[in-house]
């Protein structure tokens, strides 16, 4: 059965970088859309749907964190930043607003391809085995195969990190995971910045706990990492 490509848009205003990253996507199999400016990538992801959007942060016009924020008001659609060395505070701000992954430039086209691929693939994969097809504490349930959380019965508005995050963490409740275990099993990277981990974790605590700043659900074991805690 031939599986459809998966469509990407590239958001950069840098020409070159647009060229490089859109011959390694086709590589990759995926079908590629281009755009150079914050407005015009919003308008072209209210048309086409786009199944994954690779965004750089310094964009003419809005940039790429509003055009984070704007996005993330009506669609969970996978997001990779693009961000410079020096732009760590951005980066951390662009991780809060809900995109699910990074990439640093200079970088390296092949990671990109790669970082793009895994991002996809978990966002149309069940959650991370061997997680049961629902999940329940009190009032929050997840149904893993329809990749679906209901909180008090409303439906919480994930990111596929954040989803795959609370997977792991529900289907392993009572066992503390530092962050480079979280990065390996959740995330599938041998490397990285875990201030991703520490990221998605707070933007767990304010959509899933009553007072985030004094989680029950999801607690810090300190000189460890986290920790799902079930209600009784």
């Amino acid at each position: 059965m031939n599986v459809a490509p998966s469509r990407v848009l590239v958001v950069d205003d840098d020409l070159t970088v647009r060229d490089v990253v859109r011959r390694y996507l086709e590589l990759a199999g995926h079908q590629v859309a281009l755009a150079d400016n914050g407005e015009d990538a919003l308008a072209w992801i209210a048309r086409h749907e786009p199944d994954l959007v690779v965004l750089d942060l310094m964009l003419p016009g809005i940039d790429g964190l509003e055009v984070c924020r704007r996005l993330r008001r009506t669609s969970a659609v996978p997001v990779v930043m693009l961000t410079a060395l020096g732009e760590e505070e951005n980066r951390i701000a662009g991780l809060q607003l809900g995109a699910d992954d990074y990439v640093t430039k200079p970088f390296s086209p092949r990671e990109l391809a790669l970082r793009v691929s895994s991002v996809l693939r978990r966002a149309g994969a069940a959650a991370p085995t061997p997680a049961p097809a629902l999940l329940t504490d009190g009032d929050l349930r997840l149904d893993t195969a329809a990749r679906t959380a209901l909180l008090r019965g409303a439906e919480l508005s994930l990111t596929t990190r954040e989803f795959d995050l609370l997977v792991f963490l529900l289907a392993n409740p009572g066992e503390a995971f530092t962050r480079e275990q979280l990065l390996e099993r959740v995330w599938g990277w041998d490397f990285g910045d875990q201030s991703t981990v520490t990221v998605h974790v707070r933007r767990l605590r304010e959509k899933i706990e009553e007072t985030p700043a004094k989680p029950t659900r999801i607690t810090t074991v300190w000189g460890v990492g986290y920790r799902y805690d079930r209600r009784a």
